[in-house]
């Protein structure tokens, strides 16, 4: 911020103040600038009804915030400014009242618009002593004694004001424009007969840019984590507009073979990446896939299920082990799901074949993946999320009996913000 430098003795000067008062409104100016940006913000100003009820809304205190000139108009000794441009904040520290008038005819509304601009303005008007240079014991009131007033303050304020539309057929009024240099803030709808304005009459205008969150609601970083195991919706929280995600798809179950060993499940896919753009109290649409289930009867094992962060992510399950009948030989370990979305996207891995001669059922694809059974025992259930399931082992013999591969582990979805 600029400063200015007054030496012992030297004779003091109107722009000694002035000038450090400007200074620090521009230093002020840059501040808000980096911390809400040059575009027009609105906080506080709330739409009230009165109490007791009546046809009247309160604007409650607040502000706007505004990209602007320096000065319009020369501030004291100091000329005008109008080529630069910088942030400047009105201030309402008292309510404003509107009254509203209900449509005479029958059947009919009337939209009302309340709209805001930033206002500066040289007001509070006083007949100033001065000193009289020719003769420094006479007093001048005012300048060269003219007894003139002069404005003391510029003030930045929310200008307010109420704008009606026409009254129409209750449904088919329209609201009336915004006016050039200003923002609407809320639309109130009047309807005939009506006595007093309540809340259901008051909704915020379409484009109000009131400030929707503010520094407490910032996080550094992602500082927080929501887990989710089962499908549902993540609310992107106030001050949230980007996260990290993580999908991971179901694994896939082991197979069962009847006469032998089962191939393992391929693990779920998953997708890594950041997403930009999320919206503040928008409900985002999250999908778990299972894992795939054990089967009753032989046959290639189940699928997983895709996992999914709305339409950002999406990451599929792996598919089942290989398994089957006497006629079917078949016991090779089930593809990865693969990803995509993300900024990484990785193809889960794949499952193990079997080993017919161990009667050894093929490992889940990992990690977190299920074991394959040894001998005559189902194949173990995968313990990881995304996890294949181990393939079902096999009895020896003359006539050896398979048995049915482990079930695959279910997907995960992980949003950090």
């Amino acid at each position: 911020m600029d400063r200015n430098i007054v030496y012992p003795g030297s004779i003091p000067l109107d722009t000694d103040i002035l000038q450090p008062n400007r200074s620090a409104m521009v230093g002020i100016s840059a501040l808000t600038a980096a911390v809400i940006g040059s575009n027009t913000i609105v906080d506080g100003l709330a739409c009230i009804p009165t109490l007791p009820a009546s046809l009247t809304v309160s604007i409650g205190p607040g502000s706007i915030t505004q990209l602007t000139a320096v000065d319009a108009s020369s501030y004291g000794s100091l000329a005008a400014d109008v080529t630069d441009q910088i942030v400047k904040t009105g201030i309402n520290l008292k309510a404003t009242s509107f009254p509203l008038t209900a449509p005479v005819n029958s059947g009919q509304s009337i939209n009302y618009l309340i709209e805001a601009a930033f206002s500066e303005t040289d007001t509070n008007p006083v007949v100033l002593p001065y000193v009289n240079a020719a003769n420094t014991s006479q007093p001048y009131s005012g300048p060269n004694n003219s007894g003139t007033a002069q404005n003391t303050q510029r003030i930045q304020r929310v200008q307010l004001q109420v704008k009606p539309g026409a009254a129409a057929a209750a449904g088919t009024q329209t609201t009336p424009a915004v006016d050039s240099g200003w923002v609407g803030l809320y639309i109130i709808t009047v309807n005939y007969g009506q006595s007093a304005v309540t809340a259901a009459n008051i909704s915020v205008a379409p484009g109000a840019p009131f400030l929707t969150y503010k520094l407490p609601a910032l996080r550094p970083g992602f500082s927080a984590m929501q887990v989710f195991t089962a499908s549902g919706n993540f609310t992107v929280p106030n001050g949230v507009t980007a996260g990290r995600v993580t999908v991971i798809g179901g694994g896939g179950a082991g197979g069962y073979h009847s006469t032998m060993p089962s191939g393992g499940g391929g693990a779920g896919g998953q997708a890594i990446g950041i997403v930009n753009g999320l919206t503040p109290g928008a409900a985002i649409a999250v999908t778990v896939g299972a894992g795939g289930a054990v089967l009753a009867n032989p046959g290639n094992g189940t699928n997983g299920g895709a996992s999914s962060f709305g339409g950002y992510m999406a990451a599929n399950g792996g598919f089942g082990g290989n398994g089957g009948t006497v006629s079917n030989f078949s016991n090779a370990g089930g593809a990865g799901g693969t990803a995509s979305g993300g900024q990484v996207n990785i193809t889960g891995s794949v499952g193990t074949d079997a080993i017919v001669v161990a009667c050894r059922g093929g490992d889940g694809g990992g990690p977190g993946n299920g074991r394959g059974a040894s001998g005559p025992a189902l194949g173990i259930p995968a313990p990881g999320y995304g996890g294949g399931g181990g393939g079902g082992g096999t009895s020896t013999g003359a006539s050896p009996s398979g048995y049915a591969g482990g079930a695959g582990a279910s997907g995960l979805v992980i949003v950090e913000y």
